[in-house]
């Protein structure tokens, strides 16, 4: 297990601004004429109330913070007033966070998460999920071994599996929990990363953007004076940029943009690209068509990419990668910084235009910027590094681990709403993407802009588009671009019962309001009848709370079953143990043993041997009981030789004391009486 790191207390922790229950989310109408808007300023933690409301628990419920990323995740969690890292049951692999994101099933109905499902990923490519991260809030599912999965309940195993791990690491229950998203997730994204978290069992208190768990873990508000921060994330999938305005103790995000399909994985694929063209250049064989070759070229690639941050050169060495009808092939191939920075460039441009848009949405230029920090795995990269510095001008900031701070960062924010963390700071986040509805003539009608100050609540009227008309559908989308169509669909609702009269008569308010979560909340009201219909947006890609549930339910049957078989492997690996060592007592005792006794143990160690062969769990535990039973005999029967006794007598006592075992065995209904007659008989040699 690792060596569980801890965070200076000295680093000034700061909260945000909302309550810590999240409202429930809803959705949106037509022609619109007038606006009221309100906007929620920063509402005091429960740590601000007075001491006599708060609990009187004396044992603090833990919240960890969780880093949810597309590659690996990572958790923390306050012990002792310090954010500290909670280690994972099966150690940390090579360049890995905590815990790989990988989800694997076996043919035997087993379920393996993290570690162990990476390991196997290059023998069993197709019952093997990764980078799901990106496809949250889709539609996108995988089928294996006949039953689907959608995204949020693949995350939701991995968050299971993160919160197995917090208990054990902390001695008792989990189930609260603040989950880090990229700043650029739209509402669905978000929703579906809460609802991976009930699945597993958590209740979301918070979801906290990765670029303000960043700021919380970096300490910036260290130095006094006004500043302008840049947090610039690149991730294993996504990537994201942040402007913080910083000063008297509030920070303000001023701006963020982002790309959720651009990230670490990419530079691996560009590799991994140049290496299987090389080779089918050389050998004439395709690797992308065997799934087992390019899950280990994958796992090569990565590594070898993360190797050249160090070092100028290495080597990718894959034997056996493929064959011919004449032999086998290797994969031998030295691979230079150089030339994987020629072939990810291409990806760091793709960075360029996320920035701009940031820093134009801000009224900035790169140079009004007075701290630049660098998050995620990918930003360890040199030419990462020379990106930023020449596009800002000045070095980035060297702080704590790219790949743990923003873990640390959700511990923090966890332990200002458990009351474990003092502080009087304040963090204004704001929303990625502008919000509005669908009007006459399928236009996008803006109601809240991209990089307004959350929480925050909206309020737009609109009218009918004809006579008569007593219903409306609200039509609720997200997204940069002037029409309805080409922006993200959040979901839909109708307001019925409106007076019919004549066009343009009906005054419909819409309100919408954004919470802390960075998730959606809309209703509409008929100002004339007074009726509201409120609610809340699933869309397409959403999940039922029935949904929810059944696969909760699922998951805990996961972990049910994955007892069950912890347990039989148990029994087998005791059962070859006892097979293993009766023979070599038999071997090593030789003529010592009497010839009868002797035959009886082989023949019951042969017996388990068999049951364990063919996978008979059920009559393993028996079997194993008549083994130990023959072998005490044995040993017995060899102390009494060696102290002189007659064997008979030491037969008899030891029988007696195996019947005992089976008498209380028959007892606890283990045995029935007639399975006990004909074991005492065995015993007794009749």
């Amino acid at each position: 297990m690792p060596v569980t790191k801890k965070w200076s207390s000295a680093l000034p922790w700061r909260r945000t601004k909302a309550d810590e229950s999240p409202k429930q989310k809803t959705t949106a109408p037509i022609t619109h004429e007038s606006t009221k808007q309100k906007t929620t300023g920063p509402v005091a933690n429960e740590t601000d109330k007075p001491a006599a409301k708060r609990s009187s628990e004396s044992v603090v419920e833990k919240i960890i913070g969780i880093d949810l990323g597309t590659s690996g995740c990572a958790a923390a969690v306050i012990v002792n007033g310090e954010p500290t890292l909670i280690p994972i049951a099966e150690g940390v692999g090579i360049g890995e966070k905590g815990v790989p994101s990988y989800v694997a099933f076996t043919k035997n109905g087993q379920l393996l998460v993290g570690e162990p499902a990476r390991r196997q990923a290059a023998l069993n490519p197709e019952t093997t999920v990764q980078l799901i991260k990106r496809k949250m809030g889709s539609d996108h599912t995988v089928t294996i071994f006949g039953r689907t999965y959608t995204p949020q309940q693949i995350s939701g195993f991995i968050l299971r599996k993160i919160k197995n791990d917090a208990e054990a690491f902390l001695g008792q229950k989990v189930s609260k929990a603040v989950i880090t998203v990229p700043s650029y997730f739209n509402d669905a994204q978000r929703q579906a990363t809460k609802d991976a978290g009930e699945i597993a069992g958590l209740e979301v208190v918070r979801l906290i953007n990765e670029s303000t768990a960043t700021a919380f873990a970096y300490g910036l508000d260290k130095t006094e004076g006004e500043r302008k921060i840049l947090v610039f994330g690149l991730g294993g999938g996504t990537m994201g940029v942040t402007i913080m305005d910083s000063g008297g103790g509030v920070f303000t995000v001023a701006s963020t943009s982002g790309d959720t399909q651009l990230g670490g994985t990419d530079m691996d694929s560009a590799l991994l690209n140049y290496v299987a063209d090389d080779f089918k250049a050389q050998n004439s064989i395709d690797l992308r068509v065997d799934k087992m070759a390019m899950q280990r070229l994958r796992e090569a690639v990565e590594k070898a990419k993360v190797e050249l941050s160090t070092t100028l050169d290495t080597t990718i060495n894959l034997p056996f990668i493929a064959a011919d009808v004449n032999s086998h092939k290797d994969l031998v191939m030295p691979i230079t910084r150089a030339k994987l920075e020629s072939l990810v460039q291409p990806i760091i441009d793709r960075c360029r235009e996320p920035v701009n848009r940031a820093l134009s949405d801000a009224g900035l230029i790169p140079v009004q910027i007075d701290h630049v920090i660098l998050v995620g795995g990918p930003t360890r990269m040199p030419i990462v590094r020379r990106f930023a510095e020449s596009y800002f001008g000045k070095t980035p900031e060297w702080g704590v681990d790219p790949i743990e701070c923003v873990a640390v960062g959700a511990a923090i924010q966890g332990g200002i709403m458990g009351g474990e963390v003092k502080s009087g700071l304040v963090l204004i986040d704001v929303t990625p993407l502008t919000l509005g509805i669908e009007t006459l003539g399928g236009v996008f009608t803006e109601m809240i802009k991209r990089n307004t100050a959350v929480p925050i609540s909206r309020t737009k009227t609109f009218t009918s588009t004809s006579d008569n008309q007593t219903r409306i559908e609200i039509h609720v989308l997200q997204g940069e671009r002037p029409m309805a169509k080409d922006n993200i669909s959040l979901g839909k609702f109708v307001l019925d019962g409106i007076e019919p009269v004549k066009r343009g008569e009906p005054q419909i308010e819409v309100s919408f309001d954004i919470d802390a979560n960075g998730i959606v909340h809309v209703s509409a009201k008929d100002k004339a009848t007074g009726k509201v219909q409120n609610v809340t947006i699933r869309n397409a890609m959403g999940l039922k709370d029935e949904d929810i549930g059944r696969m909760r339910s699922e998951a805990e049957q996961f972990a049910d079953r994955d007892k069950r078989l912890m347990k039989d492997v148990e029994l087998k690996n005791r059962a070859d143990k006892i097979v293993f060592d009766g023979r070599k007592m038999l071997l090593e005792q030789g003529v010592k043993i009497p010839s009868s006794l002797r035959l009886v143990t082989e023949n019951v160690l042969t017996e388990l041997e068999q049951i364990v062969r063919n996978n008979r769990t059920c009559d393993i535990e028996m079997k194993t009981l008549e083994v130990d039973a023959a072998l005490s005999r044995v040993t017995q029967d060899m102390q009494q030789a060696l102290h002189g006794e007659t064997s008979v007598s030491g037969g008899q006592q030891s029988a007696a004391a195996e019947i005992e075992k089976l008498a209380a065995l028959r007892d606890k209904s283990i045995l029935t009486d007639e399975e006990f007659q004909a074991k005492k008989k065995r015993l007794l040699g009749l």
